[in-house]
């Protein structure tokens, strides 16, 4: 069911309906393209479909977990009606499918988790990150808005205070601070993490199902009721992308400096308040 219909995730079946999804080939820090994207939207549904699946268990090829959008993926949505539609509502899949899903999906961080990796690994009802992993949400060092997962999410997970922080100042979050924060369940000692993991979700398998569903769907509700703020964050997200800021935002990454964004820039800011000022 799956192999044949997925490239860019593979599988593997363990004992009691363990389902262990893997993000990617292992190169590029398995960073986002266009097929990736499309089937991290869709394998949550074939996961709630399968009935051999009890626990589904989510991870990185390689060293990462899921580095965000690859440079391409990223530059084919600028200024392009039609691929950032097509991108928000597949990010919109994402969190929904992820949050509707009836199976308990357990994350295991392996790794540096990014933007729209970092919206899975967080959204997995139970995640569980290596010591040796960072997690960022990156958007605005991208000069565009917060979208994916992260307004809906982040203050119910770490609080509002700790939220803005992070997401304004796009900073790198190590696992110990993930976990004192409360933004992940656990973290873990690397060369534990896939171990640890399996344990954890081996007691799901084992464990009252329907008990684990309903508990689920039933916390779930604190996301759904926030769905016109994830509604709000996509669309201010897919509206930058039609700003100077983020072409900026992309060639400094491609070029390793730190931005220097258009709407920074005090020359232009000063004549907008002057001009402001005068109607």
């Amino acid at each position: 069911m799956f192999d044949d219909k997925y490239q860019e995730l593979s599988f593997e079946r363990r004992p009691n309906g363990v389902l262990v999804i893997r993000i990617g080939h292992g190169h590029n820090k398995n960073s986002m393209n266009e097929q990736l994207h499309r089937e991290l939207a869709e394998v949550w549904v074939d996961v709630d479909r399968d009935a051999q699946t009890r626990v589904a268990l989510i991870t990185g090829s390689g060293d990462a977990f899921c580095a965000g959008g690859d440079f391409g993926f990223i530059e084919r949505q600028i200024d392009s009606f039609d691929v950032a539609a097509r991108n928000m509502q597949e990010a919109w899949e994402i969190v929904r499918n992820m949050v509707d899903c009836q199976k308990v999906v357990v994350s295991a961080i392996n790794g540096d988790a990014v933007g729209g990796g970092l919206a899975v690994a967080l959204m997995a009802d139970i995640s569980l990150i290596s010591t040796r992993a960072r997690l960022s949400d990156g958007h605005l060092r991208l000069g565009v808005g917060a979208g994916d997962h992260a307004a809906v999410v982040w203050p119910i997970l770490c609080g509002m205070a700790k939220a803005k922080y992070h997401l304004l100042m796009s900073s790198f979050i190590d696992g110990a601070e993930a976990e004192r924060i409360g933004l992940v369940s656990r973290v873990i000692a690397d060369e534990q993490l896939m171990d640890e993991a399996f344990e954890v979700c081996e007691r799901l398998a084992t464990g009252p199902q329907m008990a684990a569903r309903w508990t689920k769907r039933t916390l779930n509700h604190w996301i759904r009721q926030a769905q016109p703020i994830f509604d709000a964050s996509l669309a201010y997200e897919i509206l930058n992308f039609f700003d100077d800021d983020v072409k900026e935002g992309l060639l400094s990454l491609r070029e390793k400096r730190r931005p220097a964004f258009p709407s920074a820039d005090v020359h232009s800011a000063g004549t907008e308040r002057e001009e402001g000022a005068g109607n």
